[in-house]
């Protein structure tokens, strides 16, 4: 894979210190075998990041896998005798009640423990029935069960050496293992890819609010460090130590700001295939988002699926449309709200790593380039989501050109249209008050 390449060129030998080793934490001792277990013995470091991210899982499979999951994770690390750092990865957005999110753990509105019995004795029929009562004031699954497993963390604290890693919105790496590394479609890059090729043509996003956003080289490193400085804390704190990973303060870039950047980045990088002119564009009024969707979302993939009926291909764009916009749906929860993050944890840790350290395991948001970064995010989904290569540039490119060209025609054919029907609406308005002026003033001679 692209992404090992840097360290098999560099130490071609410490890939063989990695030791994979099958599991599921959905299965009691996460169906480890007697073999495996013996391996686990000798760790000291457990970072638990497995979870599902789709935000629009059921609450029993969210649960099962974040929840559930965390606690079978937990269970095991009781049993490691040379256990020094447990860190749990969470995210920023598990507590979204919160306006000014701090750095400690919130009670939770139900007791993990209580919600777990409950998805396992309802059928999903039943569960679906009651979800949306039971995990607000969440805006879906995900978030609500790594609330639950926040909790769970927290009560083991007292016989771990735990502490909660909350990362923000996660993007594609800034410089490590590749600059642009990224390996699937999720948030962002969906988006990117999304607009890129002209499909989305509209989101419903404040342009002033602050863009939380964390490359996922950063967010490793910070793991490292937070697992480090446990490790080395000699006298354990009363409190669950928690690390804001966010740039909140640090890095200030609104989603207007982020826009207005990717727009000129990926007119010089464009994708390949594109169906339309990439111009889409955020919209802060949920009314005006919904008639551009009717517009240039829905209307056009039943136009295209028509197409594809006629030449006798198989239809897709309505259905992708379907998709794309419940993916919208979940996303625009976090792009028409705004959180104040509070990082101190974060930025103390920084600075209390030495120079070398910080060279190593870099959390510095100030010596990211907007614009560079910008490039690598769109170069990295064409490389490695999409497989385009770097020499399918230049026709993509013309491609675009193209493109443009037949926009700039459908939009000024459509607001030429428009004042057509204006014109012949004014001019049959004109007639019809013309003809109530005469027939008032005949009713008028009639009275006389």
């Amino acid at each position: 894979m692209p992404m090992f390449s840097r360290i098999r060129e560099s130490k071609p030998d410490v890939v063989n210190k990695v030791i994979a080793i099958p599991g599921d934490i959905t299965l009691p001792n996460l169906g480890l075998s007697d073999e495996n277990k013996k391996i686990l013995e000798k760790l000291n470091v457990v970072f638990h990041c497995a979870a599902t991210l789709r935000l629009e899982s059921n609450l029993k499979d969210a649960v099962l896998m974040n929840t559930v999951g965390t606690k079978t994770v937990l269970d095991m690390a009781k049993t490691l005798r040379n256990l020094v750092a447990f860190i749990h990865l969470s995210t920023a957005f598990c507590h979204v009640d919160q306006e000014e999110l701090c750095e400690h753990v919130y009670e939770s509105p139900y007791n993990p423990h209580d919600v777990i019995k409950l998805v396992n004795w309802l059928d999903e029929k039943s569960l679906k029935l009651i979800t949306s009562k039971i995990i607000e004031p969440h805006p879906n699954t995900y978030t609500f069960s790594k609330r639950l497993a926040e909790t769970l963390v927290d009560e083991a604290f007292l016989n771990l050496p735990c502490a909660i890693a909350r990362p923000s919105i996660v993007t594609p790496s800034w410089s490590e293992p590749l600059p642009g590394w990224v390996d699937n479609l999720n948030g962002p890059v969906g988006l990117i890819v999304g607009a890129g090729k002209g499909v989305i043509r509209s989101m419903h996003c404040n342009a002033n609010f602050h863009a939380e956003v964390i490359p996922v080289d950063l967010a490793i490193n910070a793991l490292i460090s937070i697992a480090y400085k446990v490790g080395t804390t000699i006298e354990k704190t009363k409190k669950i130590p928690v690390f804001n990973i966010t740039q909140s303060g640090v890095m200030p870039i609104t989603w207007g700001e982020v826009l207005e950047k990717g727009k000129s980045v990926a007119y010089d990088y464009p994708f390949e295939g594109a169906i339309w002119y990439p111009d889409g564009d955020i919209r802060s009024s949920k009314f005006v988002h919904n008639l551009f969707v009717l517009f240039f979302h829905i209307i056009p993939a039943y136009f295209i699926d028509f197409l594809m009926v006629i030449f006798h291909q198989k239809r897709f764009m309505v259905r992708l449309q379907k998709r794309i916009s419940d993916g919208l749906e979940v996303l625009q929860y976090f792009t028409t709200r705004e959180w104040i993050f509070h990082n101190t944890n974060l930025l103390t840790l920084w600075n209390e790593m030495s120079k070398k350290d910080r060279l190593i395991f870099s959390i510095d948001f100030f010596n990211i380039n907007e614009m560079e970064y910008i490039k690598n995010i769109i170069l990295g989904a064409r490389q490695y989501c999409m497989k385009e290569k770097l020499s399918s540039l230049e026709r993509a490119r013309r491609h675009q050109k193209m493109l443009y060209i037949v926009h700039c025609i459908a939009i000024y054919t459509f607001y030429l249209f428009m004042l057509h029907l204006l014109i012949s609406n004014f001019q049959g308005a004109s007639y019809m008050l013309h003809y109530a002026a005469e027939i008032r003033h005949f009713f008028t001679f009639v009275e006389k």
